[in-house]
């Protein structure tokens, strides 16, 4: 997957494409693999890198909702689970069972929770990841020995899915390439190019290199999530907002503090949401929390920045069950994600819709918002069936359900620090082969190997220091410290494979470490973060 190779197709086609695609996260990737797999002529446009924005700030989990099922909203949860049961199928490489432990300290939540989770598995089904049981304290403090011993009468365990976001982000978007799809980065819609109020097309433009292009399309389909209405607004300056934006933030600490296999949840935090720390890549992930956030400018919606109050809620409320009370000194990185949350009269954004959204304006522009990572592909089906019917294509049957993503194999070793490549991990092995040096570590608190940087330049469409270190890599999630001192060593990487000349490296370098600085704290708190 080659970006000048994408930009060629995309040149050298001077027809009408059948569906053209704005957005390059969950959605829209989703998106793009359901139109190209059904045969479609499909072209997406991301203004930024794939899955910059909400799509790689999960909680990494692929999962039916426990909450959800407290809400009462059993649809969402069956289809959830569905979907979850299709990804573990279809991206065997990519989403594991993890297993998922309640701590009981009330002589009433053994059977509460228990009944709940029971049901949690009856609705599964035959795609269910294991059954739920009820732990005695004795069997709780051995599968999690850092949780508080003080009052803990036993716990439940359950199984969900976990995963990591952006690399599912990139398969997709390898699968929709595969299918003949053309899937492009930094290239943002600037307008809509329209006849008789109806849109017939965008002009986009290459922010990497400036050269603009006009892009026809018989359908043309919002998928852009807390951006949704910055596009609507390009459609229709006076058009009505539908994103009511919420802010979470997770923090990441050494893996010490939850050693176990098996992650926490806790069920019931102060404003009344789950909390999870899970293990991920060797760390443990803590959060998310749920911050109503006023949109000022478009850099709001690009980086969104964490709140000191949201990871002292964070520290306060896991500090509940360890016996060991993390405090600022201990995060290796803080992050935060926005949730597309679609409006509705409810109060609290913990409240409304995770339900997705399809609307069709005046001037026939398509826009999905709404959902989460789990049900992405039931998203993608039912837009692309809204766009067959809204523009008239001929109609040809979704496969996406039994389609494997890129990279997808049968066995696969979690174990592994590169399981996730799947499939393709045998091409980073022939790059350290050809050359031993390239199998050197970026960084000696960071997995990664000079050679995955190789890679990502090279097939993965990675374009800047920001993209390899947040995203073909997940270091800056996992030590941002670490990230920023490994940069230069991935700058000059990447400036080798594409060639960049004169102050590329230094500029990169400079721009990730002011980037970085929203993914640090210190000892005494946000304010006092310094990078040297």
């Amino acid at each position: 997957m080659n970006r000048e190779q994408m930009i060629g197709q995309l040149e050298s086609f001077n027809g009408e494409w059948d569906i053209c695609i704005i957005g390059g996260g969950a959605t829209g990737l989703g998106t793009a693999v359901d139109a190209a797999s059904r045969g479609y002529k499909t072209i997406l446009l991301e203004q930024y890198d794939f899955a910059k924005g909400t799509s790689s700030r999960s909680t990494k989990l692929v999962h039916g909702g426990v909450r959800y099922l407290q809400q009462g909203n059993i649809k969402l949860v069956l289809e959830a689970l569905h979907e979850r049961g299709n990804l573990m199928k279809n991206a065997p490489h990519l989403v594991k069972n993890q297993s998922f432990i309640v701590p009981n300290y009330k002589w009433w939540e053994g059977p509460y929770y228990g009944f709940g989770l029971k049901l949690y598995d009856w609705m599964a089904g035959r795609l269910g990841l294991g059954s739920s049981q009820l732990l005695s304290r004795e069997e709780t403090l051995a599968m999690a020995p850092t949780l508080d011993g003080e009052g803990l009468r036993g716990g439940v365990i359950y199984h969900d899915g976990q995963f990591d976001d952006a690399r599912l982000a990139l398969h997709l978007a390898w699968t929709a390439a595969d299918h003949g799809a053309a899937v492009l980065n930094y290239f943002p819609v600037r307008s809509f190019a329209k006849v008789a109020d109806a849109i017939k097309g965008v002009q986009a433009q290459d922010v990497l290199s400036g050269k603009k292009y006009e892009i026809k399309a018989k359908a043309i389909i919002n998928a852009t999530g807390v951006f949704t209405d910055m596009v609507l607004s390009l459609d229709n300056p006076d058009h009505e907002t539908i994103i009511s934006p919420s802010q979470g933030v997770h923090i990441v600490l050494d893996k010490k503090f939850l050693p176990g296999k098996a992650a926490i949840m806790v069920p019931h935090t102060d404003d009344g949401r789950v909390l999870f720390a899970v293990p991920w890549h060797g760390k443990i992930i803590i959060g998310t929390t749920d911050t109503p956030i006023t949109i000022r400018n478009e850099d709001t919606l690009r980086e969104p920045k964490p709140l000191q109050e949201e990871i002292d809620f964070i520290l306060h409320q896991i500090g509940k069950y360890l016996s060991q009370d993390p405090t600022y000194k201990d995060i290796r990185s803080v992050f935060a994600g926005l949730r597309p949350l679609v409006k509705s009269d409810s109060k609290k954004t913990a409240e409304l819709s995770r339900d997705h959204l399809i609307s069709v304006s005046s001037s026939g522009l398509i826009t999905i918002t709404g959902g989460k990572w789990t049900t992405y592909r039931k998203m993608a089906e039912d837009v692309v069936d809204s766009a067959i019917r809204n523009a008239g294509l001929t109609s040809r049957e979704c496969i996406t359900s039994s389609l494997s993503i890129h990279g997808a194999k049968e066995q696969t070793d979690f174990e592994n620090p590169m399981y996730y490549y799947g499939t393709d991990s045998r091409f980073i092995d022939f790059i350290i082969k050809e050359d031993p040096s390239t199998g050197i570590h970026i960084h000696d608190r960071l997995p990664y190997t000079k050679a995955e940087i190789i890679w990502a330049a090279r097939e993965e469409m990675c374009m800047t220091v920001e993209d390899a270190l947040s995203r073909r890599t997940r270091s800056l999630l996992l030590d941002a410290n670490a990230a920023i001192e490994s940069a230069p060593l991935v700058a000059e990487t990447i400036a080798k494979e594409l060639k960049k000349e004169g102050d590329w490296v230094r500029n990169q370098v400079e721009d990730f470490r002011l980037l970085a600085k929203n993914y640090l704290v210190s000892p005494n708190g946000l304010e006092a973060v310094m990078v040297n």
